[in-house]
C-alpha cells in the first residue's frame, strides 16, 4: 500500500479502488491543499444503470467523503454515438427523447448516494449534450482533430482488439474517444474540473483527456482508473441466471438486489465490504476473517448495507426479513424437499419433474414459459437452463407459490 499525503488518494488506495494513476505525485499534493471537482462520465442508454457501474459511483461518493466535490457527467450528447471500448459490435443508436427520459430515471440512483448541491462539496450533474451539440464540424476538426493521432487510436486496447477480431468499427463509433477527451477540456474550463475516473477500460480515453487539456489549455488535468471487478472465480461482477443486476428498483426489485449481493462467494465478502459499503475497516477485517457458515453473517451484512445505499433501509430490512422468512424459517418450518446437485449441474426440467412439481418433461417446459418457476425468487425462463451451485448455500427452487424445494451440494 502507497504512503500518500491526501485524504482521498489514502482513502481510494485502501479500499482498493486504484489501478492506475497518470501522475500519482502530482495528484496527491493537489489533493492535500485544494477541493478538486472530478468526474465520471455515464451513457444514457437504457433507464437504469446495473451493478458493473456501481464501483464508479462509489468512487464519486469517495470523492465526497474525502472533501472533493463530485462531478456526474451524463453522456447525453456521447449516448447518441455509443462508447466502443471492448464491444463486439456497435450499439443501438437512440434517439433524444429516449436519452432524455434515461437521465431522468437515473439521477434518482445518484441522489441517493450524493449530496447534491450548490456548495464546494456538492454533487453536480452535467449533461455533455450541452457544448457536444452545438459543435461545428469544421472548426471542432481544426481546433481539436489536429491533437489527436490515429495511429496512436488504433494502438489503444478498446479500439485495437475490435480490429484484431476482424469486427466492424465504424467511423463514428472511432469519433467517441476525441469526444471523451473534448468532455474533459470542457470540464476543466467549466468546472475547473481536474480529475477523470473511471474503469480500466476508459484508462485510453483518460490519457487522451489528459493530454489534450495539456495542449490546448496548459492545464494540468489527472486520471485515475479501477482495477477490472471481477469475482473470486473470475466472472463478471454482476453476471446472474437472469441477466444485469439494476440498479433501479423500477427494473430490479431491492429483494433480489439482496439476494444478489447474499449470494456473494466467500472470497469477495471483504473486498466487496471495501468497494461497496461504507463500512469502517477494522469492522471488514473482524466479518472477513469469520470462517465455515459464520461468513454468511458477512454476507447477510453486505446485503443489508449494500441494499440500504441503493433502495434505502426500508427496503434492506423488508428484503432481509423475506429472506429470513424464505429460508430459515421455510426450510424448517414447511420441512422442505432437498435435492443435491452434482458438480457439473442439473437441468432445470429434470429437477422439476426429479421433485415431483411437474409430472412430465412437457408439463415443466410449460411451466416454465408461463413464468411459473424461480430460483431463489428469480424466474426461469429458458427450459435448457442448468442448475449449478458454485457456493454452499442452498438455492431455493420454487413452482408458483406454494411448492419449494432446497437445492444443495
Amino acid at each position: 500500500m502507497n504512503q500518500y499525503e491526501s485524504d482521498l488518494l489514502r482513502l481510494l488506495d485502501e479500499r482498493g479502488y486504484i489501478h492506475q494513476l497518470t501522475d500519482a505525485e502530482g495528484l496527491d499534493a493537489l489533493a492535500a491543499k485544494q477541493v478538486i471537482p472530478g468526474y465520471i462520465g455515464f451513457d444514457a442508454t437504457a433507464p437504469s444503470l446495473h451493478v458493473g457501474s456501481l464501483v464508479q459511483i462509489m468512487m464519486l461518493r469517495r470523492l465526497q467523503q474525502a472533501g472533493h466535490k463530485p462531478i456526474v457527467l451524463m453522456g447525453g450528447g456521447t449516448s447518441k454515438i455509443g462508447d466502443p471500448s471492448f464491444k463486439d459490435e456497435a450499439r443501438k443508436l437512440i434517439g433524444g427523447d429516449a436519452i432524455a427520459a434515461n437521465i431522468a430515471s437515473i439521477k434518482t440512483v445518484f441522489e441517493r448516494f450524493l449530496t447534491f448541491g450548490d456548495g464546494p462539496t456538492n454533487a453536480i450533474m452535467l449533461d455533455n449534450a450541452e457544448w457536444l451539440d452545438a459543435l461545428e464540424y469544421i472548426p471542432f476538426l481544426r481546433q481539436i482533430g489536429q491533437h489527436f493521432s490515429v495511429n496512436r487510436m488504433l494502438s489503444f486496447d478498446s479500439v485495437k482488439l475490435r480490429l484484431d477480431r476482424e469486427q466492424s468499427l465504424s467511423f463514428l463509433e472511432f469519433n467517441y474517444m476525441i469526444l471523451q477527451a473534448y468532455d474533459f477540456l470542457e470540464l476543466s474550463r467549466r468546472a475547473s474540473c481536474r480529475l477523470q475516473l473511471g474503469g480500466s477500460d476508459q484508462w485510453g480515453n483518460i490519457v487522451n483527456g489528459v493530454e489534450l487539456a495539456r495542449r490546448v489549455d496548459s492545464t494540468q488535468v489527472y486520471g485515475l482508473t479501477t482495477p477490472l471487478i471481477t469475482t473470486a472465480d473470475g466472472g463478471k461482477m454482476g453476471k446472474t441466471v437472469s441477466g444485469a443486476v439494476w440498479l433501479n428498483a423500477e427494473q430490479l426489485p431491492p429483494y433480489d438486489y439482496w439476494q444478489f449481493w447474499r449470494n456473494t462467494q466467500d472470497a469477495d465478502v471483504g473486498r466487496f465490504l471495501k468497494l461497496f459499503t461504507d463500512l469502517p475497516l477494522d469492522e471488514i477485517a473482524r466479518l472477513e476473517a469469520l470462517q465455515g457458515s459464520e461468513i454468511n453473517e458477512a454476507k447477510k451484512v453486505l446485503a443489508d448495507l449494500a441494499t440500504a445505499m441503493a433502495h434505502g433501509a426500508a427496503a434492506a430490512e423488508e428484503a432481509a426479513e423475506t429472506a429470513r422468512r424464505t429460508f430459515e424459517e421455510g426450510a424448517v418450518g414447511e420441512s422442505l424437499p432437498t435435492l443435491k446437485v452434482t458438480g457439473d449441474g442439473l437441468g432445470i426440467v429434470q429437477a422439476l419433474t426429479v421433485l415431483g412439481f411437474a409430472a412430465s418433461n412437457g408439463e415443466a417446459r410449460r411451466k416454465i414459459a408461463e413464468g411459473a418457476v424461480r430460483l431463489n425468487n428469480v424466474v426461469i425462463s429458458d427450459p435448457a437452463f442448468i442448475i449449478v451451485l458454485e457456493m454452499d448455500e442452498p438455492l431455493r427452487l420454487s413452482l408458483g407459490k406454494k411448492k419449494h424445494a432446497l437445492l444443495t451440494r
